[in-house]
C-alpha cells in the first residue's frame, strides 16, 4: 500500500505549512498529495504552488468539482499543471451534490449524474489523447454547442498544445453503488468517502469483486498519533458533523446516504437536525465515536500498527492521509515501510 498526503481545502486563508509537509512528505517517500476545493479556494492553484516545490511527489486533486469548470478547462488545467510539473498530475474528480450545485455553481444538478460523468470523463479524456477535434452530441456536453440559444456558429476544436501524457490517470469521488461500478469501468482510479476496511461491500459488487489491473483505490483518512484516541478523534468528528450536517440538503445529502449505510441511520438524522437548528458542537458531540474510529487511524503507535493491517489486506491502493502533523506521516512512512519489509 502505498503512501499520499491530503491537504483539503483553505478555511479562512491559506494553510500556513502545506508546502513544507509536502516536502516533508515527499522526503519520507510519499508518493501523492492531494489538495480540494468546496466554495472557496479552488484545487489547482495551490498544487501548482506545491508543484515548483517539490520534484518527485505526485500531484493529485481530490477532488476538482466538475460544475466548476466545463471538461475541457478542466483538461485544459490538468495538461498544463502536468507539462510545469514534469508529469506528475492525477485528476481526481468528482460531481459534487445539489446544494452546492446549484447554490455555488448556479447551474442545475443533474438529473442523471452517471450519464453527466460518464460525458464529463469522455471529453477530458478527448482533449488529453488529442488525437482529433472534441465532439461529443451528449445529453449534459455538446462539443460544438448546440440548441437555438447559440449563434450556430461553434467548431470542433483540438487542443493546441500537445499534452505531456494521453492516458494522465483520471480518478473519480463516488459514493453510490452504481456510481461506483462506473468509475471502475471508465475511470483510472476511485477516491472512496468514510472507507472501513471492515465493511467495502457498502459500495457494492464492483469493490469486492476483482479489480481493473493498476486501478487505484485511494480513500483519505485522518491519521493522527496521540495518547488520547477520543481528543484524536474530535477533529474526524468535527468533519463529520459538517459534511452530514451541512454539506448537503436534509432531503438529499449524498454523505448522510453513505452514513446510512455503513449501519448509522439514525445517528445520520440525529446529526442533520441539530446542525441544521444551528445546534453545530452538538451536532460534532452526535457523531458515533464507532464510525469515526472505524474510518480513520487515530490513537499511540502501536495501536495505528495493528489498524494499519486491515487497511492493507483490502483494495485499497493508497492510503491518503489527512494530517497536518510532520511527526504522524513519519510515523506511519515508518509503519507501512515495515509492513512492506514483512511482505
Amino acid at each position: 500500500m502505498r503512501l499520499g498526503v491530503a491537504l483539503g481545502y483553505w478555511g479562512r486563508g491559506p494553510s500556513a505549512g502545506d508546502v513544507e509537509l509536502a516536502r516533508e512528505a515527499e522526503r519520507l517517500g510519499y508518493r501523492s498529495v492531494w489538495t480540494a476545493e468546496s466554495w472557496g479556494s479552488d484545487a489547482f492553484t495551490p498544487l501548482t504552488w506545491i508543484a515548483a516545490h517539490t520534484s518527485t511527489i505526485r500531484l493529485g486533486t481530490a477532488v476538482a468539482q466538475m460544475a466548476a469548470r466545463s471538461p475541457t478547462t478542466t483538461a485544459m488545467h490538468a495538461l498544463t499543471l502536468d507539462h510545469l510539473s514534469g508529469g506528475r498530475v492525477m485528476l481526481g474528480l468528482g460531481l459534487s451534490g445539489p446544494q452546492v450545485v446549484e447554490g455555488w455553481y448556479g447551474r442545475p444538478f443533474p438529473s442523471s449524474p452517471l450519464t453527466a460523468t460518464r460525458e464529463y470523463v469522455d471529453v477530458v479524456r478527448q482533449v488529453l489523447r488529442r488525437e482529433g477535434p472534441v465532439r461529443l452530441d451528449g445529453r449534459f456536453h455538446q462539443l460544438p454547442h448546440r440548441g437555438g440559444d447559440g449563434t450556430g456558429l461553434g467548431k470542433a476544436l483540438k487542443p493546441i498544445t500537445h499534452p505531456l501524457r494521453a492516458e494522465l490517470p483520471v480518478l473519480l469521488g463516488a459514493e453510490g453503488p452504481k456510481n461506483v461500478a462506473q468509475t471502475v469501468r471508465i475511470a483510472d482510479g476511485w477516491l472512496p468517502l468514510y472507507w472501513a476496511p471492515s465493511r467495502p461491500e457498502v459500495y457494492g459488487p464492483a469493490v469486492t469483486g476483482a479489480l481493473p489491473d493498476g486501478f487505484t483505490v485511494a480513500p483519505m483518512a485522518r491519521v493522527q498519533v496521540c495518547d488520547d484516541v477520543a481528543a484524536g478523534l474530535l477533529p474526524v468528528k468535527a468533519m463529520l458533523g459538517f459534511y452530514i450536517g451541512g454539506m448537503g440538503h436534509a432531503a438529499r445529502n449524498f454523505h448522510a446516504d453513505l452514513m446510512g449505510r455503513m449501519g448509522f441511520a439514525q445517528e445520520a438524522r440525529r446529526v442533520q437536525e441539530l446542525f441544521l437548528a444551528g445546534r453545530r458542537e452538538e451536532a460534532v458531540r452526535a457523531v458515533p465515536d464507532d464510525f469515526a474510529d472505524e474510518i480513520s487511524l487515530v490513537g499511540p503507535r502501536q495501536r495505528l500498527a495493528g489498524r494499519l493491517e486491515s487497511w492493507r489486506k483490502g483494495p485499497v491502493t493508497d492510503l491518503l492521509a489527512l494530517s497536518p502533523d510532520p511527526e504522524t506521516l513519519r510515523v506511519l512512512a515508518e509503519l507501512n515501510a515495515g509492513h512492506a519489509e514483512e511482505d
